[in-house]
């Protein structure tokens, strides 16, 4: 019995997009394995040997990316940078939030569409009077300044996301949280925030991607290389090391895995957070 055109039809559909799917997958991929393969080559035989992988590993770039390139003192600043700005953007953000979703109070409204329209400002844009504000406060080339400036760029977006789950959390439970006994900032504490982890949990994997990477900023805040993250540092080494790749691979490479691990590892927590607003309770 010959399979009618519905299953023909099914089976060619799915084919050519399993085709395509892989086709973009090897495309986004390629680039990271050929930079990993490039920081285990040597000068001499980076542009000579075709081979997908290299027959003599060279792990010394990587040791020379991280000593000599200052690598150690760009990535523990990059991570000091990322867990401050991260926890202070769920607190700020989390608190406003629940403001603007659990609270009556006099212009309630235009304050959260204020915060909805700086979402709408381009990045570069709102960066100049930040560095201006930084400036007066005598705050320019200092890790205060900076952490404040990134906690207040994700703010917008991290406080539209929460507020939108509060505004689904059922009153009963704030009503009964009331009658025990707690307060404003206890509901906060005890239902709102347990109940938004999913929530809470994209905040944090968004706005981690988002410091991990940011480079305009810190161009223009930092310039002691002591207090630089790695995007910026990155290009500092780029200029010392730019004629031997490997070493720039390598470095490119320690730049690069880290936040692409922990994005592969938290993935399944943007689309959970996302969708699991529309039930709460």
């Amino acid at each position: 019995m010959f399979p009618n055109k519905y299953v023909i039809w099914s089976w060619t559909r799915n084919s050519l997009l399993h085709v395509f799917l892989l086709t973009v997958m090897v495309s986004c991929l390629f680039p990271i394995f050929w930079m990993i393969r490039s920081s285990l080559m040597t000068n001499q035989t980076i542009f000579v040997e075709h081979a997908l992988i290299p027959k003599d590993l060279n792990w010394s770039n990587y040791i020379v990316a991280w000593t000599k390139g200052n690598f150690a003192v760009y990535f523990i600043n990059s991570m000091v940078y990322t867990v401050s700005v991260v926890f202070g953007i769920v607190v700020v953000a989390s608190l406003a939030a629940f403001a603007f979703s659990r609270l009556r109070f006099p212009g309630r409204d235009v304050l959260f569409y204020m915060f909805l329209a700086a979402m709408m400002i381009p990045l570069p844009g709102s960066f100049v009077p930040l560095f201006v504000m930084m400036n007066k406060l005598h705050l320019v080339n200092t890790r205060l300044g900076y952490i404040l400036c990134m906690i207040n760029v994700g703010l917008s977006l991290s406080i539209f996301i929460l507020k939108t789950f509060f505004d689904k959390m059922p009153s009963d439970l704030e009503d009964a949280a009331r009658i025990d006994g707690c307060s404003r900032l206890q509901i906060w504490w005890h239902v709102a925030l347990p109940l938004a982890k999913p929530a809470i949990a994209v905040v944090v994997i968004y706005n981690a991607l988002n410091v991990w990477n940011e480079y305009i900023l810190a161009t223009l805040l930092l310039n002691d290389k002591d207090l630089m993250p790695l995007q910026r540092g990155l290009m500092v080494f780029n200029g010392a090391y730019q004629v031997d790749y490997p070493v720039l691979m390598a470095g490119l490479t320690m730049t690069a895995l880290p936040i692409i691990i922990v994005y592969l590892i938290m993935q399944k927590h943007i689309v959970k957070g996302l969708s699991s607003g529309a039930v709460i309770g």
